[in-house]
């Protein structure tokens, strides 16, 4: 494990007090009650109206600009109170925002999660505990009854579709300049294969950066469809084809009358087992030639520079556990380089920092 600086500092030596720790430990007794109560606060804007007065609200204000009962708002406040969203003024009883409350509104990512953590995940990590004895995601049944959460992503609730990709999007996104950058500015691809390519999106920005470029979108056929209704009618879509694969099945081979200049992999590989990511990594380098390159685009949590990055990806593990396939993880740089070198490939480049913690590795086939 290769912790950051600050990571090593949070995680190798206990550095709360014990009133701190028992806190903690409350704060985890009541996680549920917690949160239901924080996305309340956020949903009615109650915490953006207590950010835009200027000398806070009485609960009476609140019930007046909200339309809600004085049961709910004064349950919702005591409770904002002791998680630290909001403070008091005890003399006048009027309520201000707190610094929590304002990353609350202010961090898009925290909003992200919350959405996806809400919409997604809430449910089905009532069967946690059960995903991982029995090694498959329980907590899925909620929704349908799939081997994953890829395979009845196209008929998921329209809400949960919109947070699911929301999610996914928002982590890969930021990171799509720099990520273009590196490949394009040091590989000069004439083809790219982009594996788990999604809605295509990434495939849209590759032929958007270069004008002779074809991308090929590797996923599960139904994805492949999603992927042609949304580039449909959009400038280089004519040079995006799709290959409907299920890479979970070992006999399933990249296309062999093909040889890519990049095989690229974003936030893919943790959709995975590390025995399933050796078998896909594998599959990719018989498709490699001398010069092809595979890009492994991942957010390693044990690189990550601040501990909230840290928390939401680890957290993002059970999420994998109890509703996305039972058995993959957000894994760290010794876990994931393991499994590269197993499947006979080798680590040319390491190119950290981009976008929200994410880590490009560029592989090649190892020498003989």
């Amino acid at each position: 494990m290769e912790l950051s600086p600050a990571l090593n500092n949070a995680y190798t030596r206990d550095n709360l007090t014990a009133r701190q720790a028992q806190l903690r430990a409350e704060f985890i007794a009541w996680g549920p009650a917690i949160f239901q109560a924080t996305r309340i606060m956020l949903k009615y804007g109650i915490l953006e109206m207590l950010r835009d007065s200027e000398n806070g609200l009485t609960q009476e204000e609140i019930c007046e600009k909200t339309g809600l009962g004085e049961y709910m708002v004064k349950c919702l406040l005591e409770a904002s109170l002791t998680i630290g969203t909001i403070l008091i003024d005890p003399d006048r009883e009027r309520y201000r925002l707190g610094k929590t409350g304002w990353f609350l509104l202010i961090d898009p990512a925290t909003r992200t999660d919350i959405r996806f953590n809400h919409d997604v995940n809430y449910q089905g990590w009532f069967r946690l505990e059960e995903s991982f004895l029995n090694g498959k995601p329980e907590g899925l049944r909620h929704f349908g009854n799939w081997k994953t959460v890829y395979e009845g992503l196209s008929s998921l609730p329209e809400e949960v579709q919109e947070s699911w990709f929301a999610f996914d999007h928002f982590y890969s996104d930021h990171s799509f300049d720099s990520a273009l950058e590196i490949i394009f500015g040091n590989y000069a691809p004439h083809t790219v294969f982009d594996v788990g390519g999604n809605t295509g999106r990434w495939a849209l920005k590759c032929v958007e950066y270069d004008k002779n470029v074809k991308v090929v979108v590797f996923d599960l056929p139904p994805q492949i469809e999603m992927m042609r209704r949304n580039i449909e009618g959009c400038r280089g879509a004519e040079r995006i084809s799709g290959y409907g694969i299920d890479l979970l099945e070992k006999e399933e081979e990249f296309p062999k009358d093909r040889q890519p200049d990049i095989i690229w992999m974003s936030q893919f590989l943790d959709c995975f087992a590390p025995e399933q990511i050796v078998s896909i990594l594998e599959r990719a380098a018989r498709t490699m030639g001398r010069h092809s390159r595979l890009l492994i685009m991942e957010t390693l949590w044990d690189r990550q520079v601040y501990e909230p990055a840290a928390l939401a990806l680890t957290m993002t593990s059970l999420y994998f556990a109890a509703i996305a396939n039972g058995n993959s993880k957000m894994y760290n740089t010794k876990d994931l380089c393991t499994c590269i070198e197993r499947a006979g490939l080798e680590i040319e480049k390491t190119y950290d920092g981009l976008g929200h913690g994410h880590t490009v590795l560029a592989c090649k086939r190892k020498s003989n």
